[in-house]
């Protein structure tokens, strides 16, 4: 079973940057696509960024892209989202997940996901 906790969400003013971060256990890390969805208020969690297992392709939903990063470190077991230029519209929880095998792509099936983090925006 893969547990994931993810870290670094809070609340920041419009144009400022978070680094959100997610720890992975239970299974070795490159086995595992990892991902970043998010869930606003009344609205339907949504693909945000993903990353191959070996993070040689990132894929990025299309009103982040230029914005966020993904990336991992396979010795730490570690996958991250560097958001710039934040806006209030990216206000939302967060949330990690992981699969083994897949691509890194919105369409793959997230087995695993994590408790998520808040990420405030003020405008």
């Amino acid at each position: 079973q893969v547990q994931l906790v993810e870290s670094g969400g809070g609340l920041v003013q419009a144009g400022g940057s978070l680094r959100l971060s997610c720890v992975a256990s239970g299974r070795t890390f490159t086995d595992l696509a990892m991902s970043w969805f998010r869930q606003a208020p009344g609205k339907e969690r949504e693909f945000v960024a993903g990353t191959t297992r070996i993070g040689d392709s990132s894929t990025y939903l299309g009103s982040v892209l230029g914005r966020f990063t993904i990336s991992r470190d396979n010795a730490k077991n570690t996958v991250y989202l560097q958001m710039n230029r934040l806006k209030p519209e990216d206000t939302a929880v967060y949330y990690c997940a992981a699969v083994a095998g897949g691509h890194g792509l919105a369409s793959d099936s997230w087995d695993y996901w994590g408790q998520g983090t808040q990420v405030t925006v003020s405008s």
